[in-house]
């Protein structure tokens, strides 16, 4: 006991230090974790005797993963995921299985562990993706609806593509026969039906009895995890215990207390998925780098440069923008968290070789951390790269249109509204009232949807403002006031700098999250910076001092708030 705790002790402590420098280096932690495993494994740091029982902890922490992701799905919304998403995910997983697998091909890899390795490169990763896009503020704008969207689809995928493989064990190499398929189908689709009986009728009510203690709703919950494991990695069924772990999150997923347990449950993951990574990194020998350094570049290569093609391809195709379509592309430039978790369960059950794993262990390495700084860079690398697809505005028909259709080209002196939901509802009923001319632009469908059905004589352009070509067709450098309620300070940065050369006449109100990005946007250049945690307390402030609380006033206030959220 004593030499395991001792293993377990370094392992952490080396993961946290180095955790802080590739904080400092803006890279995922995911990559310290194995760079700790390349450092105690090949390195020779320490000499593990608990190597077994590490891989016992690690397979516990995809469990829990798997476990987590499958308490955030609610079956009844998946058909809620937007249509372009959801094509888009579908074109590029087809068109990079089939790719990926030829491309791989050229390296001499048995049949079944192509189909692996090619799995591996379709999909991304949502743990860095969402990461980094919400550090950017970016998650609202529409590249980023668009990727977290296709990530959405890729992660299903990537989890019914593991309930299938998990029902095989072969060790053979080959795939396996026609019949073997099916029995595999059968069981999935029981176990997938028994899930969502317990998840609609069973679960709801147990779990409402049990949030009445947060102990026992924990201890339960994990209780639960282990035991349907136990049960679907039994060989009567014959999948995998991670995929138990999945099963059970999903069986969770549509009861009121599923957030409180991912809550509780995130710190507990979080502990043993740290050692999973760890355990990838130890696995990694100088002898297999060497000889897999080659074919790592080769692959990493294709995945960073093919994949945001294809996806920025698809996603113009569909009518979008050079902007919007690059940045999604550029978003999705790795592999994903789950192509390690699927060569791992594949060199579990037999199915891959330790070769096979190291080589997407040095391509998530290689891709994770140059996609990183292309995400962070996206922007800088549109504009690099604006002139080379300048093709894709002529081929394709954008979406990103005005509504009503009409000519705006001759406006002037008009007000441009960059946000129409929530706070810009409100300013644009000000504005309607003003009897001025306005220019909405929004990414969001359902703004667009909603303006539609309110027929209002403003002219609406779907876009995003950072796009030129939406800032040109908005006649930026003729209005008189420009109003940006999107937090982005990239975003409303870029704004100010366009003014500033276009249109230095022209007043710009712009909103922040935090007083550090108000100073930097009244240092660029802003008139007002709309701060709302100030303006909401100056807003609570107003009705103390002017009504004093009054009930009928409240009842007013809150009558004219209800209309704007309903």
């Amino acid at each position: 006991m004593g030499n395991i705790f001792f293993e377990i002790t370094v392992i952490i402590c080396l993961a946290a230090f180095l955790s802080l420098i590739f904080r400092f280096l803006k890279q995922p932690l995911i990559l310290a974790y194995i760079v700790t495993g390349i450092i105690i494994g090949p390195l020779g740091l320490l000499n593990i005797t608990s190597g077994e029982l590490l891989k016992n902890f690690a397979e516990i922490g995809i469990t829990l993963l798997l476990f987590l992701l499958g308490l955030e799905i609610k079956i009844k919304e998946l058909p809620a995921i937007g249509k372009v998403s959801a094509v888009a995910a579908g074109l590029q997983i087809i068109i990079y299985l089939v790719l990926s697998y030829f491309v791989a091909a050229a390296f001499n890899f048995p049949p079944l562990t192509l189909l692996y390795i090619a799995a591996a490169l379709t999909f991304s990763s949502t743990i860095i993706v969402v990461k980094l896009i919400s550090d950017k503020h970016d998650l609202a704008s529409l590249y980023g609806k668009i990727s977290i969207g296709i990530l959405l689809i890729q992660d299903l995928v990537a989890i019914l593509l593991l309930i299938f493989l998990s029902g095989f064990n072969v060790t053979s190499g080959s795939i396996p026969a026609l019949s073997a398929f099916l029995l595999v189908g059968i069981k999935g689709a029981f176990l997938f039906l028994a899930v969502w009986y317990l998840s609609k009728n069973i679960f709801p009510k147990v779990v409402e009895v049990l949030a009445r203690s947060s102990e026992s709703l924990f201890l339960v919950s994990i209780a639960w995890v282990f035991l349907l494991a136990a049960f679907v990695s039994s060989p009567f069924i014959g999948f995998s215990i991670e995929i138990g772990g999945f099963l059970a999150g999903l069986a969770l997923a549509n009861s009121i207390a599923n957030y409180q347990i991912i809550a509780k449950v995130k710190i507990l993951r979080d502990f043993f998925i740290v050692l999973f990574f760890v355990v990838l990194g130890m696995q990694l020998g100088f002898s297999s780098v060497l000889s897999l350094l080659i074919p790592a570049l080769a692959l990493s290569a294709f995945v960073l440069i093919t994949k945001p093609a294809i996806i920025m391809i698809i996603v113009g195709a569909l009518g979008y923008r050079k902007r919007t379509a690059f940045l999604s592309g550029v978003s999705l430039g790795q592999i994903s968290e789950f192509s390690l978790i699927l060569l791992f369960l594949g060199n579990k059950l037999g199915h891959v070789s330790n070769e096979a794993v190291s080589l997407i262990a040095l391509v998530g390495i290689i891709t994770f951390a140059a996609s990183t700084y292309m995400i962070l860079y996206s922007r800088r690398l549109f504009e690099i790269f604006r002139p080379y697809i300048s093709i894709m505005d002529k081929l394709y028909r954008n979406k990103e249109e005005v509504v009503p259709e009409g000519d705006i080209s001759n406006l002037s002196d008009h007000v441009i509204l960059i946000g129409a939901d929530q706070m810009g509802e409100s300013i644009l009923d000000a504005l309607e009232e003003e009897d001025k001319d306005v220019i909405v632009i929004d990414f969001d469908p359902k703004v667009i949807k909603k303006f539609k059905e309110k027929k209002l004589s403003t002219h609406i352009i779907f876009g995003d403002i950072s796009d030129l070509d939406i800032a040109e067709r908005a006649s930026l450098d003729k209005a008189k006031l420009v109003i940006s309620t999107v937090p982005d300070i990239e975003d409303n940065l870029f704004l100010i700098e366009e003014l500033n050369r276009r249109n230095k006449a022209a007043k710009v109100v712009v909103m922040a999250l935090d007083s550090g990005d108000a100073k930097v946007l009244y240092k660029a250049g802003a008139e007002y910076v709309v701060l709302p945690h100030l303006a909401g307390g100056m807003h609570v402030a107003k009705i103390i001092r002017e009504h004093r609380f009054i009930k009928k006033t409240l009842g007013a206030l809150a009558a004219k708030d209800r209309e704007y959220i309903s």
